[in-house]
C-alpha cells in the first residue's frame, strides 16, 4: 500500500481517515453461508446495528465526505443510515465485495462432515475453498487507495464484509494471511479505521458500537 516509485502526494489534499464498516446482522433463518448470494437483507437487529455504527461515526464530530459500499444488499442497507446522517450518496464499489466461496448456500456444520467437500479444504493457506487471500488483499488495497486519492478532504466510509476487512487489517499490520476465521476481530457493524502516513496506511482504531446488540445475533456469513 505504499506509493509507486517516484510518485508523490500532497498530504493535505486527500482523505483524512478511512473507516471500514462491516454490515449488520443478516436475516438468515436457515443459517447458511450466504457469501455473494442475492436477496440476503439485514434483519431488524441488523438495521439497529447499522444505525449504531452510523451513530458512532456522527459522535466523532468529523467530516465524512464520501461513502462507498459493496453492491450486496446487506452492505447497501448498512450504508443507508450513514448516508442519511451525512447527506451522502452511496457509491457501489465492487472491489470491497464478499469473496466467492465454494460453500455458499450450505450450512457449514453439515458441509464439513460430508466427505465430498473435503477436497475443498486441502489448502487453507490459499484458501482452496474460495477466493485467494492475496486476491482479496489486492482488490481491497486498490479500492481504499483510490477512495483516499479521490477525496480532497474529510473522511471516507467504506461498508464491506468481515473477511475483506480482516485481510486488509492483516496486510497493514504485517500478519499472516492464513488464520482461524473464528478469531477475526471484526464484529457485526464494527468500524476499523486507517490513516495514511508517508510510510503507507496504518490502522488507528477499532470499535464495536453494536456490541450491546450482539449477544443474540447470528453471524455465519463467511469462512
Amino acid at each position: 500500500m505504499n506509493p509507486q516509485l517516484g510518485e508523490t502526494y500532497t498530504w493535505r489534499v486527500v482523505a483524512d481517515q478511512i473507516h471500514l464498516v462491516r454490515h449488520g446482522e443478516v436475516h438468515n433463518p436457515s443459517r447458511v453461508l450466504y457469501g455473494r448470494l442475492p436477496a440476503f437483507r439485514l434483519s431488524e437487529l441488523g438495521e439497529r446495528m447499522a444505525q449504531a455504527a452510523a451513530d458512532d461515526l456522527v459522535s466523532r464530530d468529523r467530516t465524512v465526505a464520501a461513502l462507498y459500499a459493496s453492491p450486496l444488499q446487506r452492505t447497501q442497507e448498512s450504508a443507508a443510515p450513514v448516508a442519511a446522517a451525512f447527506g451522502l450518496a452511496v457509491v457501489s464499489e465492487p472491489r470491497v465485495i464478499e469473496p466467492f466461496n465454494e460453500f455458499e448456500g450450505k450450512r457449514m456444520s453439515r458441509a464439513l462432515k460430508n466427505p465430498l467437500n473435503w477436497s475443498k479444504l486441502r489448502n487453507p493457506s490459499r484458501p482452496s475453498w474460495g477466493e485467494p487471500y492475496a486476491s482479496i488483499v489486492n482488490r481491497m488495497t486498490a479500492a481504499v487507495e483510490d477512495a483516499w486519492r479521490a477525496t480532497p478532504s474529510g473522511d471516507v466510509v467504506i461498508v464491506s464484509h468481515q473477511l475483506p476487512i480482516w485481510m486488509l487489517h492483516s496486510s497493514v499490520v504485517g500478519a499472516p494471511y492464513r488464520h482461524d476465521p473464528r478469531k477475526r476481530r471484526c464484529a457485526l457493524s464494527s468500524i476499523t479505521t486507517f490513516e495514511r502516513t508517508e510510510q503507507g496506511f496504518v490502522e488507528v482504531g477499532y470499535v464495536d458500537p453494536a456490541a450491546r446488540l450482539s449477544s443474540g445475533a447470528t453471524d455465519v456469513g463467511a469462512v
